[in-house]
């Protein structure tokens, strides 16, 4: 199949079955987040991939008792940063200068630009802007998910703060933002399984202006 084969074929799984994702395809899977765009190349996130059985049993409770997040094979929990900070900035510009091997006088400049502007703003939008570009890696996590064949479940419907407190994240600069799990459906016991994918037709959502 291509790309769009699998992405019609893939839908959130109600229902996994414990089977364990081999780790060729989970590591695809990261190398797709880690590729993801983000705002200023800053990555201001991190992503939590989680199998400790115990670790999932925890949360599901707090995840409206969502079976998927105990019995996925990964449970991949998206973790933004609380705010844009003057060392995360420069942490990652300096990176870039030291996997380029130079330095930039443009994109020193733009580094100036970020310390002046994002560490003076309010931590809240801060946290916004961040969870946005977890976003995008979260999209291509689902994407990767759909063409290793393997089935992603989003999941909004968790409680942020509890994820945040089993995880320990707040001491890390850290909130939980979305959750994937990652791992094989389970036909028999999912409702969704068999019905048909329900999508806008091309003239309601698109909008083409030449």
């Amino acid at each position: 199949m291509n790309l769009l084969d699998r992405l019609k074929w893939r839908y959130a799984a109600k229902a996994m079955n414990g089977q364990k994702v081999p780790q060729d395809k989970m590591d695809n899977i990261i190398e797709a987040i880690s590729l993801a765009p983000t705002s200023s190349g800053l990555q201001p996130f991190e992503v939590f991939v989680i199998t400790n059985q115990e670790v999932k049993d925890k949360i599901r409770p707090v995840a409206w008792n969502q079976s998927v997040v105990s019995d996925c094979s990964h449970l991949l929990v998206f973790a933004a940063w609380d705010t844009y900070t003057a060392e995360r900035i420069n942490k990652m510009f300096d990176l870039t200068n030291t996997v380029r091997g130079f330095k930039n006088e443009g994109w020193e400049n733009y580094r100036q630009m970020l310390l002046n502007n994002y560490p003076q703003k309010d931590a809240e939008e801060n946290f916004t802007h961040a969870v946005k570009q977890a976003y995008i890696a979260f999209s291509h996590a689902i994407t990767a998910a759909a063409f290793e064949e393997v089935d992603a479940t989003p999941l909004e419907g968790f409680d942020p703060a509890a994820v945040d407190e089993i995880l320990g994240l707040r001491a890390k600069g850290l909130r939980s933002c979305v959750m994937l799990p990652i791992g094989y459906r389970n036909a028999q016991s999912d409702w969704l399984v068999n019905l048909k994918k329900v999508r806008k037709s091309r003239e309601d959502l698109i909008t083409e202006i030449v």
